[in-house]
């Protein structure tokens, strides 16, 4: 009964379908097919469409509190930042004397920059485990002192909007100093190995897509649970009708925080996949304008949906890497000109439509004109 009602639709059983294939049939293409084999997944293919599934988790983050709750956050590349820089200390830890200066401790930027000992915010990412508790802590943590100070004072809104923005934005100014012990604007880079085996190693890359496949899967179904279930009755209570749903007496500034908090979270998972993958984290990632575009993969894809937020992400970047590979001069005005025509045409995304075509052309009950006779009488 549960596994039924996670998964109910078309679209859910396919996604999820789709992912369980990719997790077993790409890597498999990429390290047993020899080159030569059309059916020969490169390593290049595997990484990039590595980052669009990390992205698609991204998406599905935000479409958890926009689509369903209604807050648009265009500050969720912060929480996607933090934990992919949690990851990146990780990683850094496990360069050691392998590195360029060969201090045992001391990442390269730090000893560059004369530093004497390591500072105490980078105790215990030598250990995978602590990471990865980072990983889910560090943005859930920002996300529930920001969500406490801004739900309980019911900032909703374009308001709210701005200072989700301004909280991505103000990162970014930090971790470009140098002096924080990030690495400044080159960020955190040179990655050698993780939990033991090599970051570029054909092998452990295909793991990696596997592990993304698998995340997204169970982000997908962890958001699946809470918009199917009682509490996700009264976060789409929330979204439409937010002061009634009060005067009900639900304490809408938790309701909020909670999904807010999930939602960081899943964020910073899909940091933390995509650094191994991209062999890099720095400050850029905090840029409004990245934010900005996780919200145009949500509208594209269908908002409200998780499917559809997954496939404008997925749609949306690989239309991204052709255009900036053909014409890397016209990207931002073609990304403005979908989101308008998006919005104008397609107000429900591609999902949104599709489901909506579907219905109209399903077919009527066959009982459907005696109940109409009954109706009328």
């Amino acid at each position: 009964m549960l596994t039924r009602r996670l998964i109910a639709g078309w679209p859910g059983m396919l996604f999820l379908l789709a992912l369980a294939a990719a997790a077993v049939l790409v890597p498999f293409a990429n390290l047993a097919l020899p080159p030569s084999s059309p059916w020969h997944v490169p390593t290049h293919l595997v990484v990039l469409v590595g980052k669009w599934l990390c992205y698609a988790l991204l998406a599905i983050a935000l479409d958890l509190v926009w689509g369903y709750c209604g807050i648009l956050s265009l500050g969720h590349g912060a929480f996607f930042g933090l934990g992919g820089y949690a990851m990146g200390m990780y990683l850094m830890r496990q360069i050691g004397t392998r590195g360029v200066y060969g201090h045992p401790e001391l990442p390269d930027f730090m000893v560059f920059l004369n530093w004497k000992e390591l500072p105490w915010y980078w105790w215990g990412f030598d250990q995978f485990w602590f990471a990865a508790l980072m990983v889910l802590l560090v943005p859930g943590l920002l996300a529930f002192v920001f969500g406490w100070f801004a739900f309980r004072s019911r900032v909703t809104g374009v308001y709210l909007s701005i200072i989700t923005q301004a909280l991505t934005f103000a990162l970014m100014l930090a971790f470009f100093r140098n002096d924080m012990g990030f690495g400044g604007n080159n960020g955190l880079t040179d990655f050698r190995e993780i939990l033991g085996f090599a970051v570029r190693d054909q092998g452990t890359r295909a793991a990696l897509f596997a592990a993304t496949c698998i995340a997204l899967a169970g982000g997908f179904l962890l958001a699946r649970w809470i918009v199917t279930s009682r509490y996700g009755l009264v976060l789409v209570a929330v979204r439409d009708a937010e002061s009634r749903t009060r005067f009900l007496g639900y304490r809408v500034d938790r309701y909020k925080l909670f999904v807010f908090v999930v939602s960081a979270m899943m964020a910073g998972v899909a940091g933390a996949l995509y650094v191994p993958q991209v062999g890099i984290i720095n400050p850029g990632e905090f840029a409004p304008t990245n934010s900005i575009e996780a919200v145009i993969w949500v509208a594209v894809g269908g908002r409200g949906t998780l499917v559809g937020a997954a496939l404008g992400a997925v749609v949306v970047n690989a239309f991204k890497t052709w255009m900036t590979g053909a014409m890397p001069e016209v990207w931002l005005f073609a990304l403005g000109a979908l989101f308008v025509l998006v919005t104008l045409f397609l107000p429900k995304g591609i999902l949104g439509t599709l489901g909506a075509i579907r219905w109209r052309r399903r077919p009527p009950p066959a009982d459907a004109p005696a109940l109409a006779t009954e109706q009328g009488r």
